[in-house]
């Protein structure tokens, strides 16, 4: 028989699988995938054992826990001062790609156009293609990897249905300031523009700043699909849990999508994070702090080496400015890197359209201090 043409034809094996399997193959150290080497609070995975045992695997509701989707609600007020209805501005997702995938679908058309900002999670323009859009990039670029606004208002046209942003953002660690909300707040006012804020490292900011959430900002929450992750804020990226957060007309449609896709997401697992959540509040305001001992310990350690480093101001990820080591295009360079120094990290070209060539590369610091300390000494050695 003759195949159907393929929906996706440019799209392959992800970069981050790809540079994993190198360094599985070469016995290297994994500062590439963006997944922590250390488990989450041990209160956490007993509360999914007990869970479990307790006989808590059958479906949950669509939309979530009840009420996980209450500390949800509560969570929201304590962090961002916004009353959120946990009834029908709430759901609990399957990994916080599953609620980018839902939302985009929700709103998203033949014919639409859809603005990302180059460097961008590989996630987000196969959904925008999938259901039949086109995407419009817009490139951040070193050495502030900043919004250029005039760039976003000039993109916009009557097809423009969403934007889509990521703060902090992945790869490049950058997080947006309350100046860039307010003028993003002028820029759509008046527009029927909705906005998907992707906010998975939420609670990973350095250096005394404050993650500027769209939660924070009436006249943008009003138009926003907001989505986070429990997998980044408690260590556990493999147990794909997210939620998203929407005014009720949106979430109606994120719903009408995300039924369809998983209906729900494992029980023993929400159920876990939901106690988990009522006995500790800590833990999410202690995680800048946790993170920027390790992005500080990494780039201390990097200070004997040949790269230029500017610290990152969130997530877990760091910039290493290569170019006083090779002009190598950035995909050959993480090879080199790997089969010289033994250190797998990621290239940041194939997150650009047209594969803009910065001269830098991104490392995953959510590793253990033993794992940083190593790997530092082997690209001092470069």
């Amino acid at each position: 028989m003759q195949y159907p043409a393929s929906k996706l034809p440019s799209v392959g094996l992800t970069i981050f699988s790809q540079m994993s399997a190198l360094a599985v193959k070469h016995k290297a150290i994994n500062l590439s995938q963006g997944f922590p080497d250390f488990d989450g609070p041990e209160a956490l995975l007993k509360a999914v054992d007990k869970y479990i045992s307790s006989g808590a695997n059958q479906y949950a509701p669509m939309a979530g826990l009840p009420l996980l989707r209450q500390e949800i609600a509560a969570k929201i007020k304590r962090c961002y001062g916004r009353e959120v209805d946990s009834e029908c501005e709430v759901t609990v997702t399957s990994g916080a790609t599953e609620a980018i995938f839902a939302a985009i679908s929700a709103v998203v058309g033949v014919e639409d156009e859809v603005i990302v900002f180059d460097p961008a999670y590989d996630s987000y323009e196969p959904a925008i293609t999938l259901n039949g859009a086109k995407t419009v990039h817009i490139p951040l670029l070193p050495p502030s990897f900043s919004i250029d606004w005039q760039r976003v208002i000039d993109a916009i046209i009557p097809k423009t249905r969403m934007i889509i942003f990521n703060t902090p953002h992945n790869p490049t660690g950058t997080v947006m300031s309350e100046d860039d909300l307010k003028t993003l707040e002028t820029i759509v006012e008046g527009t029927d523009i909705v906005l998907l804020s992707d906010e998975v490292y939420e609670h990973i900011v350095f250096d005394g700043l404050s993650h500027q959430s769209f939660n924070r900002y009436p006249a943008l929450a009003e138009r926003s699909f907001i989505v986070s992750s429990f997998g980044k804020t408690y260590h556990v990226t493999g147990w794909k849990v997210g939620y998203c957060i929407a005014p009720a007309p949106l979430m109606a449609e994120f719903q009408k999508v995300h039924q369809y896709l998983t209906f729900s997401t494992a029980t023993p697992l929400q159920a876990a994070i939901a106690e988990f959540m009522q006995s500790e509040t800590l833990h999410d305001s202690e995680l800048a702090g946790f993170y920027q001992q390790k992005r500080d310990f990494m780039n201390q350690h990097l200070k004997g080496s040949r790269f230029s480093i500017n610290p990152s101001a969130g997530t877990y990820f760091q910039l290493l400015d290569y170019r006083e080591i090779s002009d190598l295009p950035d995909q050959a360079f993480v090879i080199w890197l790997l089969e010289n120094a033994g250190v797998a990290t990621i290239p940041l070209s194939p997150f650009y359209a047209d594969d803009q060539q910065t001269g830098f590369v991104r490392l995953c610091f959510a590793k253990g201090q033993s794992t940083l300390l190593q790997a530092g000494e082997r690209l001092c050695a470069i």
